[in-house]
């Protein structure tokens, strides 16, 4: 007999199996009761949340001969053709594979052609924003005029890659990341089905690996039973993928906030002599730092048992946010760097001793353990040349506090004329699961508006620091806010960082980008409201 992979054994037959996205089904099953169900839809969202297995219920629910509720029997001659895969009106399409236009040409062609058993003839193409531009073209056609017995069903993880043109001919359905807690009933449910002794504390592990993916999470369970055994614990998962014990990652980290360059070596190499994948242990310590970052702004850690809650609160105590967010860039810096490099070990040999420099980054020094003898002296000429320093700084900020406190008054009043940007909640919700944690956490306290219907103005009322504005100003982040953005709005939206009243333009001065282009061609325009 074959072997079947988990995922697969598990795949959700109904729309109550799947997991976490019951905004959507529910909507779906009701459409399929009142018999109004559309022409094309968009299914989006993260890798494993279940768009694919939604399509393939839709599919069935639409032409099965005997619906109840909104969700397909799955007895009927029909829906069990479909499963089995055997019902050629049912057509599963890989656009990352099969993106041409003459791809799609063919699809044009059949549908013309009635089904041959079902009611609807239902194309599912995945990965839908891999279709060349002269691919979405030809769709496009058949997406404005389809004939009544043609359903389309588009599956993407990446939609704003996606023309206008498409996106407004479909009904959009966003699939939300699976939270741990529904990953972790799913593989209760699983393991239960299948003889499997798993803790509690290797569940919530999965759930945390998987980060929102359920085919993530049946894929790391099924290859803890590779070796034949059926009980798993945590101490199994973490060594099948490599992730060094919570005791080393602590000292590594530990050894940074101390400035201690032996004793962080000392840490590494007990990691390495064990066997472990340097780049898993780089992920757990830019992970173990986001936590403590997330704890010392929040207090809260759900993860972790209260003995390691109290290790992780002392380290808290003895840094501040800017150094973790230092610590966090520039490991992810090194990561990015490991990937094109023969010579990793060396990389991060290099980083642990750059990071345990006391000039990384200019810090509070207070409270902080020091491994060199030589220490002390250095405390006390850092405190005398401030103690120097203190009476003419303390007359500059004096002169300057005003300054910047009229400037935010300004900034406060210019920004109120305009429309709070919809969605902003949604936007930083989005950043912090997807695990942008610098960019969500230096957009905390900012405020977004609409400039025009195309450009969101980000602004910060209270002020920004150096280092946060240096966080923003990265390309890769300006991207990721604005591709968030563009996700929560439905269209391409960009984004523009406002640093004070002067830089915001005035409502009559903002120019739509049409106008704009128009303008810098010297092309009469005129545009009709």
């Amino acid at each position: 007999m074959s072997y079947t992979a988990l995922y697969r054994k598990f795949r959700p037959l109904m729309f109550e199996e799947i997991v976490g996205q019951e905004h959507i089904t529910k909507t779906l099953k009701n459409q399929i009761i009142a018999g109004r169900v559309g022409h094309a839809y968009l299914f989006n969202g993260g890798r494993g949340t279940g768009k694919t297995s939604a399509a393939k219920v839709l599919a069935r629910a639409v032409n099965c001969l005997n619906p109840q509720d909104g969700e397909p029997c799955n007895e009927c001659e029909i829906c069990k053709a479909a499963i089995s895969g055997s019902l050629t009106d049912i057509v599963e399409m890989d656009a990352a594979s099969n993106n041409s236009v003459e791809d799609i040409r063919s699809i044009r062609e059949e549908v013309n052609f009635l089904p041959t058993l079902a009611k609807y003839r239902v194309y599912i193409i995945d990965e839908v924003h891999m279709l060349s531009t002269g691919a979405f073209n030809a769709l496009l056609k058949t997406l404005e005029e389809p004939p009544e017995h043609v359903k389309f069903i588009l599956a993407t993880t990446e939609p704003q890659k996606l023309p206008a043109t498409i996106l407004s001919r479909c009904q959009r359905f966003d699939f939300k990341k699976i939270s741990d807690e529904n990953i972790i009933k799913r593989l209760e449910y699983v393991a239960k089905e299948s003889n499997i002794q798993i803790t509690r504390e290797a569940l919530q592990l999965i759930a945390i690996l998987s980060e929102g993916a359920m085919r993530d999470a049946l894929s790391i369970l099924e290859r803890c039973l590779q070796d034949g055994e059926s009980n798993i614990n945590e101490d199994k998962i973490k060594d099948l993928v490599g992730i060094p014990k919570l005791t080393y990652i602590h000292a590594i980290v530990k050894a940074f906030l101390e400035y201690n360059v032996e004793e962080a070596i000392k840490a590494v190499d007990d990691v390495l002599k064990e066997g472990k994948d340097l780049n898993n242990l780089l992920w757990e310590i830019i992970k173990y730092v986001k936590d403590i970052l997330v704890f010392k702004a929040t207090g809260n850690l759900d993860i972790y048992s209260n003995e390691e809650k109290e290790e992780i609160k002392k380290l808290a105590e003895k840094v501040d946010k800017e150094r973790l967010l230092y610590i966090i860039t520039d490991l992810s810096k090194l990561e990015n760097d490991m990937k094109w490099s023969s010579q990793k070990s060396i990389l991060f040999q290099v980083e642990i001793i750059k990071l345990c420099s006391e000039n990384i980054i200019e810090v509070p020094v207070k409270n902080v353990k020091r491994s060199s003898s030589n220490t002390g002296k250095t405390v006390n000429n850092m405190q005398q040349n401030t103690a120097h320093s203190v009476k003419q700084e303390t007359r500059e900020n004096a002169n300057s506090q005003d300054v910047k406190q009229k400037e935010k008054q300004n900034l406060a009043q210019a920004i109120s004329g305009y429309v709070e940007a919809k969605g902003w909640r949604n936007v930083l919700d989005t950043l912090r699961q997807n695990g942008k944690i610098m960019l969500y956490s230096n957009l905390l306290k900012a405020k977004a508006i609409e400039l025009n219907d195309m450009i969101i103005g980000i602004s910060f009322p209270e002020g920004i620091n150096a280092f946060g504005k240096s966080i923003l100003e990265k390309p890769e982040n300006i991207n990721e806010l604005s591709k968030t953005i563009s996700m929560e709005y439905g269209k391409d939206m960009k984004v523009r960082i406002i640093e004070n009243a002067d830089s915001l333009p005035k409502k009559e001065t903002i120019i739509n980008p049409i106008e704009e282009m128009a303008s810098d061609l010297d092309i009469p325009l005129n545009i009709i409201e």
